[in-house]
């Protein structure tokens, strides 16, 4: 049965619908103040030697790595989306759509060079409270490769409760687009330094995944999914995000809800401003994204049309806007599309949400690059999607 919309939710609803997103106050602000910072950008075409001492070079790039986690604890979110079985044909899961295992060792291991005391690993795989050992075990990793790479190394599956006695609440400083504040696993706070690692992608709702789009999953779906308890999370996970993703009931009532739970039910509108509110209650103090292998077309093996790629990069950054504006650029996208303009035909884009936020520009004239220039190191991902969109309607 469908519930009874408002003429004023019906109106909202219908513009997202339209491709006109309803107008948020917040969205409205204009931001030149935008914090900016340095992104450092190289070419790395294997996940060989030349990996760690590229991601060296483009950490000296960025004023070093011991001043960012000398002495502290640091989190690192990997993207592990998806189930470890799925296979973009023969391709391993890491050189398609996700954070490949090298990379995550290579980060882990220069962090504890630079004076990291602790690395925790978070990921919230896709309905399960298993290990994440365990869970990448299934995809053919040696959880070793990255256990090993520095010292006190550790896994937290951030599904759920996990390590801890109750959930840490985190507010959102701007107010929030969807959500005012978040109830999330403890580790995301028992951090000096949170770091984003992302695989470089396009996106079926949210038209690009970076640095940010790779915290939605932060969110345990203990409280934020489909099994989620009603009253209280429930115990274990079970199922996926897609009561964020629709709208189609509120979080469980010990966290809290949605600000307005008569805005549009539309994923293409709801994911973006989740994304940015996750980004504005849990900042990333370093992202890190690499496209030395990846897949255009989408998120994960399970979009049609997806294909292997092999861009041939790797960037950082200590502000998320920033380097995921660098990282649209390095993808002949432009980070000031707006909805309507590719990657964003369906869906808002979460730069300029993120920027209106406060978060941070994603106007490239003025973020400083250093290292390899855009041109010099661009895969041009909007020519592919431009070829697959006529192939499709031809």
């Amino acid at each position: 049965m469908h519930p009874c919309y408002s003429r004023r939710h019906w109106l909202k609803t219908a513009a997202a619908a339209a491709g006109v997103a309803f107008v948020d106050p917040l969205i409205m602000r204009s931001r030149a103040d935008a914090p900016v910072k340095p992104v450092a950008l190289a070419r790395c075409m294997t996940y060989g030697p030349e990996l760690e001492s590229t991601l060296d070079r483009i950490f000296d790039q960025l004023g070093g790595l011991g001043r960012i986690v000398k002495g502290k604890t640091v989190a690192i979110k990997v993207n592990l989306t998806g189930s470890p079985t799925y296979r973009l044909g023969y391709s391993p899961c890491e050189d398609t759509h996700y954070t490949h295992p090298r990379v995550i060792a290579a980060a882990v291991h220069l962090m504890s060079k630079a004076g990291a005391k602790r690395v925790r690993i978070l990921e919230s795989p896709w309905s399960t409270a298993d290990p994440i050992e365990e869970y990448i075990l299934q995809a053919n990793w040696d959880p070793h490769l990255i256990l090993g790479a520095g010292n006190n190394v550790e896994f937290e599956n951030t599904n759920f409760l996990g390590n801890a006695k109750k959930y840490t609440r985190l507010n959102v400083p701007s107010g929030g687009y969807m959500f005012p504040a978040f109830d999330l696993n403890h580790a995301y706070n028992d951090c000096d330094v949170f770091c984003s690692i992302a695989k470089m992608k396009e996106h079926a709702t949210a038209g690009i995944t970076l640095s940010m789009k790779n915290c939605f999953g932060i969110t345990p779906v203990t409280i934020y999914g489909e099994g989620a308890g009603i009253d209280e999370p429930s115990i274990l996970p079970k199922g996926g995000r897609s009561l964020v993703h629709a709208g189609y009931r509120q979080p469980s009532k010990s966290a809290p809800g949605e600000k307005d739970p008569k805005s549009p039910r539309i994923d293409t509108y709801r994911v973006p401003r989740t994304v940015v509110d996750l980004c504005g209650a849990r900042p990333i103090d370093l992202a890190i994204i690499e496209g030395i292998k990846t897949m255009t077309g989408g998120e994960g093996p399970w979009i049609d049309g997806c294909k292997p790629a092999s861009p041939g990069v790797i960037l950082a950054g200590t502000n998320c806007v920033n380097t995921d504006a660098v990282a649209m650029a390095v993808m002949n996208f432009d980070p000031m599309a707006d909805r309507g303009t590719p990657p964003f035909e369906r869906c808002d884009s979460t730069l300029k949400l993120a920027e209106n936020a406060g978060l941070g520009t994603r106007d490239l004239r003025k973020i400083e690059v250093a290292g390899a220039k855009i041109d010099d190191v661009k895969f041009d991902f909007a020519k592919i999607r431009r070829e697959r969109r006529a192939a499709m309607h031809g």
